[in-house]
């Protein structure tokens, strides 16, 4: 049975399932047959590396991260807000290379397996020749992690390597789980914004639990301690990393790995040089380093006992939660109401609030919200719910459209390019709020001009807003790739570009 014929099948069992429900069950049972749907599509195990490289990795494991740095920063290290900006920025560097391993992961096959591990001790484990990239992350984030837990008066420069370490591991995780949901998106094109919505419920979810309770936790075990926690999630990876399986390559020729490397190069700078690959990649690029980052200031606000609210480690958690409701919410809106919409005609609105809605972080700078009798903790869960909302809906069709531009073969590696492009402009976007900071004196005693750099930061949310022409108008279930670069399809889609599937511990499981 062909793709679309299994695609119209599995459809109509699930609307005949539908069918039996009513009411309050349809709302119940509608995102159980959803995720039934896209296993039986993709293959049960492929939810499954999701779920878990986004919901438990990327959502909880970095909800207790972010809230564990931003601590640890200020109160074991004690650097200025602006510092504190520029070391984010120097910690997420690694995402920046991406491409490098995605590449790998495409064109060179270790013993027969493209994904197999390269970074893994040799001999060092019986399961070594088991373990792909996702028990790598797994080496580094749990190294890393523990390092930074128990060592006392760790010097920064040795804490920042600790922390790019586990930033590292993470890279990985992504690219690996990125490659497969590529792979389904080109040959299933009418299920990518379902997949790319799998990806960010998952990754809400679990920032959801994870902002819940690290607040909690840096308050019973300090900002170290959170840091010994998140060797757990790190440590997961390996049973994804355990459970990945590919096709096997028998026979594999070494000597055209320089063929493959000239070829790959080539394709890829074939797809970007067509008008509609490379003006959405400038848009993405510039919408996320015009958007400066200055979280940091306002982090440091937000615990100031004097001019700030004097927010506990408790409420900073409980606030960085409500702000992954918000992304959870902007995740299900876009899926079930706006992902047929086109794309200029949705980012030109979303990228319209975003911008508003850093005005609420300015009024509460300037205390308007007291004038008006709203007090704070109310007033940050409504600001961190709303921009999060936004900031998702604006963030999902980018993802869409850059699932789209991957060209069949190397789908791996030119979405790793797309979101190390993607990665750079976060960069600069963090880079960019950290140097504002410094030159308008923001410390950590001083806030007098935050509300001048949160001003500064609407305004250059807006500005992408100019930009629109660089996305495409067409229908956003269509593909966007030429018809000469999809015409390689069928040949790029032979065993070794095949799925790539979680073997069951357990013979014959879905086959029940």
């Amino acid at each position: 049975m062909g793709g679309d014929e299994k695609l119209e099948a599995c459809n109509e069992v699930v609307e005949e399932e539908n069918e039996q429900k009513g009411g309050f069950f349809d709302f119940f049972w509608a995102p159980i047959y959803w995720f039934k749907m896209l296993a039986n599509e993709t293959h049960w195990s492929f939810v499954f590396g999701v779920l878990t490289v986004y919901g438990v990795n990327q959502g909880l494991g970095r909800a207790f991260n972010r809230v564990g740095t931003d601590y640890y920063m200020k109160d074991v290290q004690k650097v200025q807000p602006s510092e504190s900006q520029i070391y984010q920025g120097i910690i997420s560097i690694p995402w920046l290379v991406k491409p490098l391993w995605g590449l790998v992961t495409d064109l060179l096959p270790i013993f027969g397996y493209r994904r197999r591990p390269y970074l893994i001790f040799a001999g060092r484990l019986h399961l070594s020749l088991h373990l792909n990239n996702e028990a790598i992350s797994g080496l580094l984030g749990t190294f890393s992690v523990l390092l930074l837990s128990f060592h006392e008066n760790l010097h920064i420069v040795f804490a920042l390597l600790s922390m790019t370490a586990g930033s590292t591991g993470a890279a990985i995780a992504d690219v690996t789980i990125d490659a497969c949901v590529v792979q389904n998106s080109n040959i299933r094109p009418s299920l990518a914004a379902d997949m790319q919505s799998l990806c960010a419920l998952s990754s809400s979810i679990g920032a959801l639990m994870g902002f819940s309770l690290s607040g909690i936790f840096v308050h019973l075990l300090g900002p170290k301690g959170v840091f010994g926690l998140l060797s757990i999630p790190y440590g997961l990876l390996f049973l994804v990393g355990m459970l990945l399986d590919e096709p096997f390559m028998p026979n594999f020729s070494y000597k055209k790995v320089n063929q493959k490397l000239l070829d790959a190069s080539k394709a890829m700078w074939r797809t970007l040089k067509f008008p509609d690959v490379w003006r959405p990649c400038v848009y993405m690029f510039l919408s996320l380093a015009l958007s400066i980052d200055i979280h940091e200031g306002l982090f440091y606000w937000y615990t100031d006992s004097k001019d700030g609210p004097s927010f506990s480690q408790e409420n900073v958690g409980f606030i960085f939660s409500i702000g992954s409701i918000g992304s959870l919410l902007g995740a299900l809106l876009y899926q079930n109401v706006l992902k047929n919409h086109p794309f200029r005609n949705l980012l030109f609105w979303t990228q319209l609030l975003f911008g508003l809605s850093g005005m609420l972080d300015l009024m509460l700078v300037l205390r308007l919200n007291l004038k008006c009798g709203i007090p704070d903790y109310f007033f940050v869960v409504i600001d961190e719910s709303v921009s999060h909302m936004i900031n998702r809906i604006k963030w999902m069709p980018l993802l869409v459209i850059s699932s789209k531009l991957c060209p069949p073969g190397i789908e791996g590696t030119f979405f790793a390019l797309l979101m190390s492009i993607d990665n750079v402009g976060v960069l600069l976007s963090q880079w960019g709020g950290g140097v504002i900071l410094h030159l308008l004196n923001v410390t950590r005693t001083r806030f007098d001009n935050l509300w001048l750099a949160i001003l500064i930061r609407n305004i250059l949310r807006i500005t992408p807003l100019c930009l629109l022409f660089l996305i495409p108008r067409g229908d956003p279930n269509a593909s966007v790739l030429p018809a000469d670069i999809l015409g390689g399809k069928e040949e790029a889609e032979t065993p070794e570009n095949e799925n790539i599937e979680l073997v069951s511990l357990v013979s014959s499981v879905d086959g029940k």
